[in-house]
């Protein structure tokens, strides 16, 4: 029987259910937000195939909350958009992103007063979250037509199918612009965007004004400065320039693979990949690549050191930090005040020495000598510093860009910044010396001869001990006596190479180095100090350490860091060779893929190593490589792909563009580390001598067991656990290395992607030239064994330690 219910209740009921469905909250997972729904709280939009998710988030320790989207299935939550980062809510329980009345997605704090809107240009009705991560507004669902869209409104991250640039008929600049500070996503200093004097090119820009790097000029095929454009990579990128609008857009080729570039708090531009080997995103390439060059990174009066292991920014002497709580989150964009105000000609100056110059632009006086230059800015009460090099220049205001020590050496000198006499560091007191004078005169002759050796091996053994220091800090130029000491007379040979012998030293802070005595280095001295400066600015785990340098009419010696189990070949290839198992094979693989790719695609000059081989890759304590041996390196300027020069190298690693004389490339190392892989897998040379003398190449043979699928074949009978997979990847991606074509090789980044599993590799074709090849070096090996007159060796290295001036042609592109 039915049971009655009155008007009354039944209209009351309906009114009620009425009321449910126009204000329904997301209550399951969803990818959609349809007009009358709100979110809040933890609830999330999940995108189709899960793997991105969008919903309220506070950063760190902050009680701030934000709308965000982030990668939903991975460990921690990477955000990449942030709606409302200039508004911050304190409660998300009580505040709702929906769709308004007007048909603009919102969201409301807890009063109901709209902090954000996506200001659409027409009326929506419905947000999604689309599998890409861009989240976008339609009428209705089944509309294809995207009203409004993140993507078109960046914070500091550019997704694959993101795009950056501007609109040309309203002017409006799709740019990224950092977050505040790790745990602060307000818009902080730094950003990128197409250069705003309309050139095709990306910027990285502090405060919209200052430009600290650029992308360099799109030529319709990559931008030059951007390893990812220039080479057949993992993307898919495009620049798109047309009457609306001029942007830059990229893809990846396999969906599966994560990425994302980033304008990091600090002011880098970092592309990303996510490892699923380690679960953690990996950089690919950073630019700039040194830290200090980002503009006014440590604010002003702040001093940036790359080398401080607290912190990369301090301050000045004299002053404090501005907000020790923005510095502890690792913002200095606030930078330093003064401890103590200035007094004007009561002032003093502190001498700052190898220091960059500020990026100020100085006030030129026209002063003949440092003690005019000094009272002139003593006198002029606005004056905050002054150098006296060539010139006189005085600094007016804030001092920013400061870095000390100036690594670069260029635009530097010692700094006078201007302080209150009580902050100045009182001076040293010379009772000491007064000591030493009176009890020398007392104690006779004898006694003054015994300082006075004493006072001479005490300076010595401290110029030596300082230099040691300073090994943290930059490179340092050694005398040849001090390395004679540290040698003890150059008695310890580890080692010699095509130009040189190296010894073993040891400083007087008990660090161990190696030193190398060049031999028949017929580079001038200029050029030799441009290569050292060059290599000492490499900084990279898996490149060996440049600490110093001597140069000395014409002993020119380099002082490395030293490596304790020597050489990859004196492992491998020795009477009594180590018995390496795979894991540490492949540690040494992969390492010296990633030195190798810093040298190509992340140092500011692009450096060739042309001579790859076991020889030049070290092993520190724990095996971990380190390519060395720069003696025939080449730098190629990012404004030339190729590079003519004449043959250089070891017979065995030469790239087939070596023997037809053809310009390089970096894929020239590319061939070389191919060559070397097999020599690391098989435990076998490569060239291994018949008794006419010629050449049989291994990799002839193993390049075609790879095709074959017989993988196992190529392995070190002395190796028994073997990950076949990880072995499988590495076989092909060394045929892959020793294409014929250059073009067919990978970039060494694709390498180092490929070994890590972030890229697949495909079965790669045999090598056709490699027999046509071996011919032509035998002719070469034949014909330099004759010019030695029966000198055995084991090996032959091709060219001297550098092209002259006029043995070489760099091609534009």
């Amino acid at each position: 029987m039915a049971a009655n219910i009155s008007p009354y209740k039944f209209v009351s009921k309906l009114l009620l259910l009425t009321a449910f469905f126009l204000n329904t909250k997301i209550s399951m997972a969803t990818n959609s937000l349809s007009f009358g729904q709100s979110l809040s709280g933890n609830q999330t939009l999940v995108s189709k195939d899960g793997t991105f998710a969008l919903g309220f988030f506070t950063p760190g320790n902050s009680h701030k909350f934000y709308i965000g989207v982030w990668y939903n299935k991975l460990p921690g939550q990477t955000i990449f958009w942030v709606a409302n980062r200039k508004a911050p809510v304190s409660d998300p329980t009580t505040s709702k992103l929906q769709i308004s009345d007007l048909g603009n997605l919102v969201l409301l704090d807890s009063a109901k007063s709209p902090i954000w809107s996506s200001n659409s240009t027409a009326k929506v009705n419905i947000a999604i979250l689309l599998d890409t991560g861009n989240l976008v507004l339609r009428n209705d669902s089944n509309s294809e037509v995207d009203i409004w869209q993140s993507f078109a409104h960046p914070t500091d991250t550019w997704m694959p199918g993101g795009w950056l640039g501007v609109n040309k008929i309203t002017g409006e600049y799709q740019s990224l612009t950092s977050w505040k500070s790790t745990e602060d996503p307000a818009p902080g200093l730094f950003g990128q965007s197409m250069n705003p004097d309309g050139s095709d090119e990306y910027v990285l820009i502090w405060n919209g004004s200052n430009i600290y790097w650029s992308s360099g000029l799109w030529n319709g095929q990559y931008f030059s400065n951007v390893p990812g454009t220039r080479e057949k990579t993992a993307f898919n990128f495009t620049f798109v320039d047309n009457k609306e609008r001029k942007f830059a857009t990229y893809t990846m080729v396999m969906d599966s693979i994560l990425t994302r570039f980033v304008v990091d708090s600090e002011g880098q531009g970092k592309q990303w990949f996510w490892i699923n080997n380690t679960q953690q995103w990996q950089t690919e390439f950073t630019q700039p690549l040194a830290h200090c060059d980002v503009y006014s990174l440590c604010g002003p009066f702040g001093v940036c050191d790359e080398k401080n292991p607290d912190s990369i920014c301090r301050c000045a002497e004299g002053f404090k930090p501005a907000s020790e709580q923005e510095w502890a989150n690792t913002d200095w964009s606030s930078g330093c005040l003064r401890k103590s105000q200035l007094q004007c000609e009561k002032d003093g100056f502190f001498p700052m020495p190898n220091m960059r110059l500020p990026a100020n632009i100085p006030e030129s006086l026209n002063l003949t000598n440092e003690v005019e230059c000094k009272e002139a800015c003593l006198k002029n009460c606005s004056c905050t510093a002054y150098v006296y090099g060539t010139g006189c220049s005085i600094w007016k205001g804030e001092l920013r860009n400061l870095q000390q020590p100036n690594v670069g050496g260029e635009n530097g000198g010692t700094l006078y910044l201007r302080l209150a006499a009580s902050d100045l560091p009182s001076p040293s007191s010379s009772n000491t010396n007064v000591v030493a004078v009176v009890v020398g005169a007392v104690a006779g002759g004898v006694v003054i001869l015994v300082i006075v050796f004493s006072l001479v091996w005490l300076c010595r053994r401290r110029k030596i001990r300082g230099q040691a220091a300073m090994v943290e800090g930059s490179l340092v130029q050694f005398s040849y006596g001090d390395l004679q000491r540290i040698t003890k007379n150059f008695s310890e040979k580890i080692g010699s190479g095509g130009f040189g012998s190296v010894f073993k030293g040891i400083l007087p802070n008990s660090i161990p180095v190696a030193v190398k005595k060049l031999e028949d280095a017929v580079q001038g001295e200029k050029q030799f100090r441009a290569e050292v400066r060059t290599l000492g600015a490499i900084q990279h785990v898996n490149l060996v350490q440049l600490h110093g340098f001597c140069s000395v009419g014409n002993k020119r010696l380099l002082v490395y860091e030293y490596m304790p189990r020597s050489s990859l070949d004196s492992q491998l290839f020795s009477d009594s060779p180590t018995e390496l198992n795979w894991e540490i094979r492949f540690q040494i693989i992969l390492g010296t893929a990633r030195g190798l790719a810093y040298l190509h695609e992340e140092c500011r000059e692009c450096i060739v190593h042309c001579d790859v081989k076991p020889d030049n890759v070290l092993l520190d304590a724990d095996y971990n490589p380190k390519v060395s041996d720069f003696g025939m390196a080449k730098l190629i300027g990012r404004d030339f792909s190729k590079v003519l020069t004449t043959m250089r190298g070891t017979v065995g690693y030469l790239a087939p563009e070596w023997i037809s004389g053809l310009p390089i490339t970096p894929k020239v190392d590319v061939y070389s580390y191919g060559m070397m892989i097999f020599e690391v897998v098989s435990g076998k040379r490569n060239n291994m001598h018949s008794d006419d003398g010629s050449l049989a190449f291994y990799p002839s043979w193993a390049s075609r067991k790879i095709v074959e699928g017989d993988v196992k074949s190529l392995l070190d009978k002395r190796l028994e656990d073997v990950d076949v997979e990880q072995l499988t990847r590495v076989c092909r991606v060394a045929c892959w290395c020793i294409q014929d074509s250059e073009d067919q090789r990978p970039g060494m980044g694709q390498v180092v992607q490929i070994l890590e599993g972030a890229l697949e590799v495909n079965m790669p074709p045999v090598p056709t030239a490699l027999q046509n090849m071996i011919g032509s070096q035998n002719s070469a090996v034949h014909s330099l064994r004759n010019e030695e007159k029966g000198e055995s060796r084991k090996e032959m290295t091709i060219e001297s330690f550098v092209d002259n001036e006029d043995g070489e042609t760099t091609v534009s592109r």
